[in-house]
């Protein structure tokens, strides 16, 4: 393999007209790819920072073998890759000039293009984060149940929806992947975020949704105040989230959730998501 196979474009169209197909042949290994794609199709080339993303295909003989994109200032993500397709995109990359802060992928993909990464550049990798990916089975509402009641959250919600997607963003130790106003402004529209309240009306967590794409919707952001966690809050305000999902049509509903945080896993278990695979998160 070359690294002349991979094939590169800055345009969303063109790259899904050649790779969606492939994209929607493993729904739930790919859904970055697709829900990401979705969002520059629809709020345009901009959705997740000032400078333009980028987009990579692997394709011979006319079938694609995997894909790959970039939304700046965001890592690089890849679909499942060979060792020997990890390097040969190392080294396209590289010749390019492009610039990758990091890589998010599966385990042994993101693993393997890190490693490359470095052969290529000389850029030491570190492994910032592992994730697994969840796909949700029978949901079991968990016991007890909170005090409270579970609603959509809307306008007069916003401040509180901007504070607290820029907490659950510096509690990743990230910079939030959007804009903070535009993310809750898009999610309130569609009312894509559901706010676990107390029985006095004041909201306690959040959990959301991403569009539905493939007959797939994901679950994200899961958000709890530190000073209000340990109380079953995530776990009712999940629960909302994804019965609307499925009654929303979704034939799959997914979520990631870290795996340092064996109390997130331990209760996304218990309300019936089942473990697809792992994903691993490196920076350069």
């Amino acid at each position: 393999m070359h690294p002349d196979d991979w094939h590169l474009t800055d345009d969303v169209d063109s790259f899904l007209a050649r790779a969606g197909g492939f994209l929607h042949s493993r729904l739930a290994l790919h859904t970055i790819p697709l829900t990401a794609t979705e969002a520059l199709r629809t709020r345009g080339p901009h959705a997740y920072g000032a400078e333009d993303p980028f987009f990579g295909i692997l394709e011979t003989a006319g079938e694609v073998h995997a894909t790959y994109f970039r939304t700046p200032p965001h890592r690089l993500n890849l679909t499942p890759l060979t060792p020997d397709e990890a390097d040969t995109l190392a080294a396209h990359l590289a010749a390019l000039g492009l610039p990758v802060p990091g890589v998010s992928a599966d385990h042994d993909t993101a693993t393997a293009f890190a490693e490359a990464w470095q052969r290529h550049t000389g850029a030491t990798p570190t492994l910032h984060e592992t994730q697994r990916l969840y796909r949700l089975g029978t949901l079991t509402p968990p016991e007890p149940r909170p005090e409270g009641q579970g609603r959509v959250a809307g306008e007069h919600d916003r401040e509180q929806l901007i504070c607290w997607y820029e907490e659950f963003a510096a509690s990743l130790g990230s910079v939030p992947s959007s804009d903070p106003g535009a993310w809750t402004d898009t999610r309130i529209a569609h009312g894509h975020i559901r706010f676990w309240e107390t029985p006095d009306g004041s909201p306690v967590s959040m959990a959301g949704v991403t569009l539905m794409v493939a007959s797939q919707i994901r679950v994200a952001p899961v958000y709890t105040p530190a000073h209000l966690r340990g109380r079953g809050y995530a776990g009712a305000a999940t629960v909302e989230v994804s019965r609307a999902a499925l009654a929303a049509g979704a034939a799959e509903v997914l979520l990631f959730a870290d795996l340092a945080n064996h109390t997130s896993n331990s209760l996304y278990q218990r309300i019936g998501y089942r473990p697809v695979t792992d994903f691993a998160v490196y920076d350069f």
